[in-house]
């Protein structure tokens, strides 16, 4: 029953990865010609919002949040949904897109090293190997692609591109408990509809400047991918596997999403996949393997 529980996470967590993994260039055609990065970020936030509250009405939760317990929604929500989105699109704003590509692969050790100070996760070396082989992966396919122009790298764009993934790990390791707790439904309305009413200020005045009645049809569609799939979808999918899987290993299938825009770009014809694709996208997987292997807390 153990074994089935953690294949049905590992499965979940994949499905998430490759969805955000075909997010990023879908999200790339819509800005900043259509939309801003601050108006795509709330249409997420809000669009998020209203799905999640319309699913509640027909998948009934008896877990409402007592007390206390709707300020560590608010935090949560805070952690995954405003600063882990709103904090790397801003960074990426002024550093290159290689940069805060490498950046994010450092997820995984992160969340590594808070699991073992707040949860007492173990750091094996079978897992610290693992996290270690998955980023010299993803460093060689992130590596092996700089065809970026006219892109910067300052110090404070790489900062919040730091602070995006702390945020993100932060979410995996201090929000566990919450989550063991309730549906994911009944997380992910409230998540977001805090989400929605905390940004809602900073994101104002470019919601104001979109030209809505000039979005055609094509756009609305990658719109409603990003919000519906990449939002909705996912964040519904994560606490499943949060539910099933340790903070390393979720944070481990970050490792995906460059293999998953590498096959979109050779598709596209934008880029070609070689030998060193394929080594670097073994070396993921090998990594990934190693750290569900390693032995957790309890064993």
């Amino acid at each position: 029953m153990e074994s089935e529980r953690n294949y049905k996470g590992h499965l979940t967590i994949l499905a998430v990865n490759i969805i955000f993994g075909l997010n990023t260039p879908i999200s790339k055609t819509l800005m900043p010609d259509t939309v801003t990065p601050f108006t795509l970020n709330y249409l997420r936030a809000i669009g998020a919002a209203v799905l999640f509250w319309i699913a509640s009405v027909f998948i009934k939760t008896d877990d409402a949040p007592q007390g206390s317990e709707y300020l560590k929604l608010m935090g949560a929500g805070l952690l995954a949904a405003v600063f882990n989105q709103f904090l790397f699109v801003k960074g990426l704003d002024t550093s290159s897109p290689v940069t805060a590509a490498i950046i994010v692969s450092l997820t995984p050790i992160i969340t590594m090293v808070l699991a073992a100070i707040i949860l007492r996760e173990p750091i094996s070396g079978l897992k610290a190997s693992g996290v270690l082989l998955g980023l010299s992966g993803a460093l060689v396919l992130i590596l092996g692609n700089t065809h970026s122009k006219g892109q910067g790298n300052t110090l404070m764009g790489n900062m919040m591109c730091i602070l995006s993934g702390l945020s993100y790990a932060l979410y995996l390791t201090l929000c566990k408990p919450l989550i063991m707790r309730h549906h994911p439904i009944t997380l992910m309305k409230w998540m977001f509809l805090f989400s929605a009413i905390v940004t809602l200020p900073f994101c104002w005045n470019d919601l104001q400047a979109t030209a809505w009645q000039s979005i055609g049809t094509s756009q609305w569609l990658r719109i409603g991918y990003v919000v519906g799939m990449a939002t909705f979808t996912t964040y519904l999918l994560i606490p499943v596997a949060q539910k099933r899987l340790r903070p390393t290993t979720l944070s481990m299938y970050n490792y995906v999403q460059p293999i998953i825009a590498c096959i979109v770009a050779v598709w596209l014809g934008l880029d070609t996949f070689g030998l060193k694709a394929g080594i670097a996208t073994a070396m993921v997987f090998v990594g990934v393997f190693m750290v569900t292997q390693s032995k957790s807390k309890e064993k």
